[in-house]
């Protein structure tokens, strides 16, 4: 049987969430809600499902309804997140929460605590690492062709330059705020991050804003340069910013991850992936270094990363995955924000080194402790 869903938050994303449940056949989309009454409307002419207005009116409408995307944006893109995640969880929803899980970090534990504490599923659309390209790297780490973390590097943001920015400020503007741009936005390098190298112990950041944005007031910190030391060892860059510059090799993502027995790249996040080998032995019994392998996967739609996320949330609920194991879970999305406060922290403290803070305990069930 499909998986009974609605959506909340009728912008963009969560039209985006809309259209991909309605093409999953893991998927049935029964409703749409939005406090805005015409985008409701809109949305559920679009879709062919019910329109609703308030959280309350949809759910006992719904009785059936079994998950919820909440696709609500505000300032930080995430501050509008926490309510109704919260109140979904309350009448017993599995909620999917768009990034940043929420705004303010104390929001963020406040949800992930609730859902943990009361064995319920909560999940967030990191869905950068959702792809055919970071499958495929990963099946090289676990056949154990990449070897130990040496370093990674993550580079990703937007392309433009001082020609390109509009100069004026809207004072309402949810993105007038220093850390508008970290926290909305780094939450997908940091998950990439996390998925391949793992927990993060240490973080240093330099955060900085061009003269362009200094002469309009502006008062976001849009460079962003993050050193990060690995629970395993390694050590690992995040460099971002927000259309102050053309990037160059690799797009406007770009993930290199440099092992001991090899290295891969992933380029523009679905498009490509080049896997560097260690030495071989050659005909003649000395090592050697192989030609690098590429693959190309033709995909250079963003909106395939939606696709596959939302495909593997639909999995897990099918499959009823345990609370604590499902793919980009609640607490996975509070592990990127603990890292963008670690950030912040470090950037207020001149650029000390800072421990985030600790995540939430994992209990385990038997079927996945051996």
């Amino acid at each position: 049987m499909p998986i009974k869903v609605g959506v909340v938050g009728l912008g963009g994303i969560g039209r985006t969430h809309a259209r991909n449940y309605q093409n999953d056949p893991l998927a049935q989309l029964l409703a749409v809600c939005d406090i805005n009454r015409e985008r409701a409307d809109a949305a559920a002419e679009e879709f062919g499902v019910k329109a609703y207005y308030s959280i309350k009116d949809m759910v006992e409408g719904e009785p059936g309804m079994e998950a919820v995307s909440v696709c609500t944006s505000g300032y930080e893109n995430g501050s509008m997140h926490f309510e109704p995640s919260f109140e979904l969880l309350e009448y017993g929803k599995k909620v999917l929460c768009e990034k940043p899980l929420c705004a303010d970090i104390r929001d963020a534990r406040a949800l992930v605590k609730y859902a943990l504490d009361r064995r319920q599923v909560l999940g967030c659309n990191l869905n950068h690492y959702f792809t055919e390209t970071a499958a495929a790297a990963k099946k090289r780490m676990n056949d154990g062709e990449v070897g130990e973390l040496v370093y990674c590097l993550h580079k990703m943001g937007f392309d433009g330059s001082d020609y390109g920015y509009p100069g004026k400020i809207d004072p309402q503007s949810r993105w007038n705020k220093p850390y508008s741009h970290v926290k909305a936005f780094l939450t997908h390098p940091f998950s990439v991050m996390r998925y391949f190298c793992g927990d993060i112990s240490h973080v240093q950041a330099f955060l900085e804003r061009p003269g362009v944005r200094r002469t309009a007031g502006d008062p976001m910190l849009s460079i962003n340069s993050i050193n990060c030391k690995f629970e395993n060892g390694g050590v690992g860059m995040l460099i971002s910013q927000r259309g102050d510059a053309r990037f160059g090799l690799g797009g406007w993502w770009s993930y290199e991850h440099v092992g001991t027995k090899g290295t891969f790249c992933i380029e523009n996040c679905v498009e490509k992936l080049t896997y560097w080998g260690g030495h071989v032995q050659n005909a003649e019994g000395k090592p050697e270094l192989p030609a690098p392998v590429e693959m190309n996967t033709g995909v250079t739609s963003f909106d395939a990363t939606f696709t596959g996320r939302i495909h593997a949330w639909l999995e897990d609920l099918t499959n009823d995955v345990h609370y604590e194991y499902v793919r980009s879970s609640g607490r996975d999305a509070l592990a990127t924000l603990e890292y963008i406060e670690a950030a912040i922290q470090s950037y207020e403290q001149g650029g000390a080194t800072v421990r985030p803070h600790p995540l939430p305990a994992m209990h385990g069930t038997p079927e996945y402790v051996h």
